[in-house]
């Protein structure tokens, strides 16, 4: 299928007229498509994972890792997983495996770390999984922060020997002197990227290395909360999707050194009252968002299309709304977003969105209240 000229489309921001669930075609600018069921049952699925051989890992909060494999849903959970802090937002949350999966057997899983009482923290494991289960697990990351929900927790790789990861602000809340938040200090882990070497040590050329006071793993700041992260193969661009408060959710082109304005500058509003937050939504020497949702969509779940399946969908961004029950793709020309075009709705919250290796779009829905929910495959038609 061709494409259309993108300066045709600059600006467009569409609203594709896709059916609910059950029925046959969506239909979105360049592609129409189908939704499938791929596995069912399972219970609050935050991260999907495909590993060579055809097997796919999805993560549930509560603390379970699921294989699905030749389409069912295995009824026992992974042996091995490492104990959660399952409340709230918290729990078992991203999975990646290591870029030499099928040579090493490492799978990486971010989770809420329990600390004691009614306090946990991000962290993040590696283990070999084998047999169905993972054995040799230890941990290679601990973020410094305390507080209830926004524990960030995406995890990518760059091919390159180093994994990054999101942290949240865990929810400090944002009063009095707002450059005072803990987001806008290098001395915690509070609304950061991180990158890390695969064994958990910091890179000798993180921007923060040296410098007195900072922590030397942080490879960005000034974060809310990052629940979607993905980087570009073709470019190595690295982007994440984070939550803003009442409205204002933010695409963000994730560079080194670079502080990205929370709570300082932004475009939500407080919940409840809706009074101000932000000084403004700009200011010299704080990344501006290449994207915003006002109002918010509970941005999760971020991947780069680099698939064959859907030609016209190539280097595009698709990202997930929880509260918007939506799935966006955000067409590029280069580092800008063109076009916004809502290419699935009413199916749930979109906890999850992953390309798999058939070429076709993979979500997770995560519907409250622990009832069961899908993995569903966006497949097209010709």
């Amino acid at each position: 299928m061709s494409r259309a000229p993108r300066t045709l489309l600059a600006g467009a921001f569409l609203l594709a007229a896709s059916p609910a669930l059950g029925q046959d075609v969506h239909r979105t600018a360049y592609h129409d498509y189908r939704v499938v069921t791929v596995a069912d049952g399972l219970v609050n699925p935050w991260s999907i994972a495909f590993l060579p051989g055809g097997d796919m890992l999805v993560t549930e909060r509560p603390g379970r890792l699921r294989i699905v494999r030749n389409g069912s849903l295995l009824p026992n959970p992974v042996d091995g997983v490492p104990e959660v802090f399952a409340r709230g937002q918290g729990g078992l949350l991203d999975v990646v495996p290591h870029p030499d999966f099928a040579s090493n057997r490492l799978l990486y899983l971010s989770y809420s770390k329990p600390l004691g009482g009614d306090e946990s923290t991000t962290a993040v494991v590696r283990g070999r999984f084998e047999g169905d289960r993972l054995t040799g697990v230890e941990e290679v990351f601990e973020a410094q922060t305390r507080g209830r929900g926004h524990y960030g927790s995406r995890l990518v790789f760059d091919g390159g020997g180093h994994l990054f990861i999101t942290v949240g602000d865990r929810q400090a809340p944002p009063r009095g002197d707002l450059e005072s938040h803990p987001a806008q200090d290098v001395s915690n882990h509070h609304g950061v990227v991180l990158r890390i070497n695969e064994d958990g040590t910091v890179p000798d050329d993180n921007p923060f290395v040296g410098q007195e006071g900072a922590l030397p793993e942080i490879w960005s700041f000034g974060h809310r909360n990052a629940q979607g992260m993905t980087r570009n193969p073709a470019t190595g661009d690295l982007w994440i999707t984070e939550h803003g408060p009442q409205g204002g959710d933010e695409l963000n082109l994730v560079q080194p050194g670079l502080n990205y304005g929370w709570p300082v500058v932004g475009y939500g509003v407080n919940y409840g009252s809706g009074a101000r937050i932000h000084e403004s939504t700009t200011r010299e020497g704080m990344e501006n968002p290449r994207h915003v949702w006002v109002p918010s969509i509970g941005t999760s779940g971020l991947t780069v299309y680099t698939g064959g399946a859907f030609p016209g969908w190539q280097g595009d961004l698709f990202a997930g709304g929880l509260s918007g029950e939506v799935l966006y793709r955000l067409e590029m020309d280069g580092q800008e977003v063109i076009v916004r075009e809502n290419v699935l709705h009413g199916v749930g919250r979109i906890r999850d969105v992953r390309q798999g290796p058939d070429g076709f779009l993979y979500v997770a829905v995560d519907h409250r209240g622990g009832n069961p929910t899908p993995i569903l495959r966006l497949e097209p038609v010709n």
